[in-house]
C-alpha cells in the first residue's frame, strides 16, 4: 500500500470513531425507547397519509391533538403511578365522575371556576380514598382501583341517573377549553403540554421525583433509606384524581355536558397502554414522560387513521390490546428475567 493510501485510511478511521460516537450519544440522549416510537409514528402516518390524503390537513391535525389531550393527561400521571410500583385503573371512573361533576356544579352556581375546582376537589378525594385502601387497608393497588373503578363509576351513574348532566355549551371558559386557541394551538394541548411538562421537571429534576423511581425500583431500600413510602403513595394518587379530574373537565367541555360514561369508557386501558409503550416497566423504578408522550401521539395517529380509513372501530380496541401486549412482552425481554410458565 502507498503512503498516500495509509494516510488517508488513518484519517478516515478517527472520523468514523467520531462519527459513531456522536451517534450513541444522540441515541443515548433521546432513548432507544423513543427512537423506536417515533419511528413508528413516522411509518404510520406515511401509511395513512398515502391511503388518505385528508390525513394532512390542517382540520385533521387539530381532531388528533384534541382527542388525545384527555388520554394524554390520564396516561402521564399513569406513568408516574407505574413508576411508583402501582396502578390506577380507575382513572376512566373518576374522570367520568367529575365530568358530571363540574357540569352540575356550574349549573347550580353558573360559575365555570367554581365548576372545576368543585371537580379537581372530588378528583383529590378519589385518588386519597384508593391511597388509604392500599395503604391501611393493604389491598394490591391493581385490585384496590378496580374496585373503586366500579364504585366511582356508580355513584357517577347515581347522581347523574345515568344521564348527561347540564349544558356548558354556551359558557366562555368552557368554549373556551374545547375550541380555544393559544398561538395557533388549541387549548386542549396547551393544557395536556402544561401537564406533561411540570410532570416531567419534577420527576426528573426534583427529590420527589428521584424518591418516586426509588421507591418504584426497590421499595425495602427505600424504607431503610428514610423514605416515608406510604405518604408517597397516598401523594400520587391524589395528585392522579386531581390529574383525572382536569381530564373531567375537559369532557365536559368537548361534550357540551357531564358524561358519567359516555367520553371516559376505556381511558384506563389506553392511559396504560400508552405508559407502556413509552418505556414505563410495569413492576415499577423505570418509565418517563416524553415516552409516554410519544405513545399517547402514535395511539391518536393510529385511531384518527383506521376512522379515515374506515376500519371498523372495534379493531382500534383490539389494536389498544394487541400494542399493551406487545409492549410489556418487549419489556420482559429487556429485563433478562425468567419467563413465567413450565420450562420447556
Amino acid at each position: 500500500m502507498s503512503t498516500t493510501g495509509t494516510t488517508a485510511a488513518r484519517t478516515t478511521e478517527p472520523g468514523r470513531a467520531e462519527n459513531t460516537a456522536a451517534l450513541k450519544r444522540i441515541v443515548g440522549a433521546v432513548g432507544v425507547q423513543n427512537i423506536s416510537l417515533i419511528i413508528a409514528i413516522a411509518i404510520v402516518v406515511a401509511v395513512i397519509g398515502f391511503q388518505n390524503p385528508l390525513f394532512f390537513t390542517v382540520p385533521n391535525l387539530r381532531v388528533i391533538g384534541t382527542a388525545i389531550a384527555v388520554v394524554g393527561l390520564l396516561a402521564v400521571v399513569q406513568t408516574i403511578v407505574i413508576i411508583l410500583g402501582a396502578l390506577d385503573i380507575s382513572v376512566g371512573s373518576v374522570a367520568g365522575l367529575t365530568s358530571v361533576a363540574s357540569a352540575m356544579i356550574f349549573t347550580s352556581t353558573s360559575s365555570a371556576v367554581l365548576g372545576v375546582l368543585g371537580a379537581v376537589a372530588i378528583g383529590i378525594v378519589c385518588g386519597l380514598i384508593n391511597g388509604l385502601i392500599i395503604v391501611f387497608g393493604r389491598v394490591n393497588p391493581v385490585i384496590a382501583t378496580l374496585a373503586t373503578l366500579a364504585a366511582f363509576k356508580g355513584v357517577a351513574q347515581l347522581v347523574s341517573d345515568g344521564r348527561a348532566q347540564g349544558y356548558t355549551g354556551a359558557d366562555p371558559f368552557f368554549v373556551f377549553l374545547a375550541r380555544g386557541t393559544l398561538l395557533g394551538v388549541p387549548t386542549l394541548i396547551w393544557v395536556l403540554v402544561l401537564v406533561a411538562v411540570v410532570a416531567h421537571v419534577v420527576l426528573r429534576y426534583s427529590t420527589i421525583g428521584r424518591n418516586i423511581y426509588a421507591v418504584g425500583g426497590n421499595n425495602i431500600a427505600s424504607r431503610l433509606g428514610g423514605i416515608n413510602i406510604n405518604r408517597y403513595i397516598i401523594g400520587v394518587y391524589m395528585v392522579t384524581g386531581a390529574v383525572a379530574a382536569i381530564a373531567g373537565v375537559l369532557i365536559t367541555a368537548r361534550t357540551g355536558s357531564g358524561q358519567p360514561i359516555s367520553g371516559s369508557e376505556g381511558l384506563e386501558l389506553q392511559a396504560i397502554t400508552a405508559a407502556a409503550l413509552g418505556g414505563a416497566a410495569l413492576k415499577g423504578g423505570k418509565g418517563a414522560i416524553a415516552g409516554t408522550i410519544l405513545a399517547v401521539i402514535l395511539l391518536g395517529v393510529l385511531t384518527n387513521g383506521m376512522t379515515l380509513l374506515g376500519v371498523n372501530t372495534f379493531w382500534q380496541n383490539v389494536a389498544q390490546g394487541v400494542l399493551l401486549v406487545v409492549a410489556v412482552i418487549i419489556q420482559q425481554l429487556r429485563s433478562g428475567e425468567r419467563r413465567i410458565g413450565i420450562p420447556g
